[in-house]
């Protein structure tokens, strides 16, 4: 019996749009439940007490966070669950979307479940903000920031966003949407999400994009951005395959996928697009290769009993012709496979006894495959069975604003 099946209703498509959140019609009252906002107008989300400066005409919208200095949006004593989150900033600027930081406690814990940059968490990681609408996160005309993402605690609650950058931000509105409850489902798992970047992929080792962790619970799914290493110039970067390795699984994954673009739903290079549960809001090769895509396990659910392990294999490919101009030219890359064309004659290089370079004769033409070292962060999203996960802090702002890649300017009339 799987016993989380109010967080698999919440999370079903139909779940907006003819029931609540655990299930139940839309017309159903639930007794225990109050619904809270905390906002600049009511920051504590007291009953009867939102909206009193300037006789309660709008006197108090937004804060200002000077450099270096923490915002509480939120500070929940007891229990409850997080429905929406809602934020916008007036500098949206590449390196705010990364300086900004992003943090959720949930129950008192001393380490934050949610540890991300404000941008890469709303799947804005390329450094650029567009239109989207997905089942879970949206941003409505590109402006702002929005969370759907269900987020249960027993406790208490405590939202921060810190502004690591060499600027004040001048102008933050939020609002966070929360129901208090009498009780929590002794069901319920915490959300988490953690980010991590390796600014060059080392040769033949998968990008973690969530290392081991222990406890029982639900990966939720992933954004990734890559930006590609000009070396292997505009070849194709997502020839990787996504790989879930499940409680005691050991040096191979049970679940493991054909291709990045494959993995979120499209084939034969990936292009922009957004949907409800797999998108790449950002994909384009101006101003050097930039690419933000994102795949949510909803109507597929991934659920662990012990622990979790998720990677992305780090390879590119092209015509043999190309990746041998690429070696050539000193681009750091191993060749993996050739594909002529279909099962026959396909070359597994890594097999071969003793090895053959690629340029031998005996290698049919075809499509090359081979390991490679670019730019990726990815932001992992799971509920877990405890409030920490243990794993590290996110990385500094220093490291966060390095070699970032902002959008081409828009061409002149």
């Amino acid at each position: 019996m799987i016993r989380l099946a109010w967080l698999w209703l919440a999370l079903l498509p139909s779940a907006g749009v003819a029931a609540q959140t655990d299930g139940s019609p839309l017309y159903e009252y639930r007794a225990g439940e109050s619904p809270r906002w905390a906002s600049p107008e009511n920051p504590a989300a007291t009953p009867g007490a939102g909206g009193q400066e300037n006789r309660g005409a709008k006197g108090h919208a937004f804060e200002t966070i000077p450099v270096g200095q923490s915002l509480v949006l939120a500070d929940i004593e007891g229990a409850g669950t997080i429905d929406r989150l809602w934020m916008t900033i007036e500098d949206r600027a590449p390196d705010a979307l990364r300086g900004l930081k992003l943090e959720i406690f949930w129950d008192g814990a001393r380490s934050p479940a949610v540890s991300v940059p404000l941008g890469d968490f709303f799947l804005h990681g390329a450094g650029e903000m567009v239109p989207m609408e997905t089942a879970l996160l949206s941003s409505p005309e590109g402006r702002s920031f929005v969370s759907y993402l269900p987020m249960p605690f027993r406790r208490g609650a405590r939202i921060v966003v810190t502004n690591e950058l060499p600027r004040q931000v001048n102008l933050i509105f939020y609002d966070i949407n929360f129901r208090r409850l009498e009780r929590q489902s002794e069901d319920a798992l915490y959300f988490h999400a953690w980010w991590s970047r390796d600014r060059a992929t080392t040769l033949g080792r998968d990008f973690r994009i969530l290392p081991r962790i222990r406890g029982r619970g639900r990966f939720l799914g992933a954004s990734v951005t890559v930006l590609t290493n000009p070396v292997y110039r505009d070849t194709w970067w997502g020839e990787g395959e996504v790989k879930i390795f499940l409680d005691e699984d050991g040096e191979h994954a049970s679940l493991v996928g054909t291709g990045t673009e494959d993995y979120i739903g499209t084939a034969w290079g990936q292009g922009a697009y957004v949907n409800r549960y797999q998108g790449a809001p950002v994909a384009t090769w101006q101003g050097g290769g930039r690419w933000t895509f994102y795949r949510f396990h909803v109507p597929d659910p991934i659920f662990f009993a012990e622990g979790i392990e998720v990677a992305l294999q780090q390879m590119g490919g092209a015509r043999k012709n190309i990746v041998l101009d690429l070696q050539r030219a000193g681009a750091p890359l191993i060749p993996v496979t050739i594909d002529p064309g279909s099962r026959s004659n396909f070359q597994q290089l890594l097999t071969r006894q003793p090895p053959v370079p690629l340029s031998d004769p005996s290698l049919p033409d075809g499509h090359t495959n081979y390991y490679r070292s670019d730019d990726v962060a990815a932001v992992a999203y799971f509920y877990l069975d405890r409030p920490e996960n243990g794993l590290p802090p996110i990385a500094s702002a220093a490291e966060r604003l390095a070699d970032l890649r902002p959008p081409s300017p828009p061409a002149q009339p």
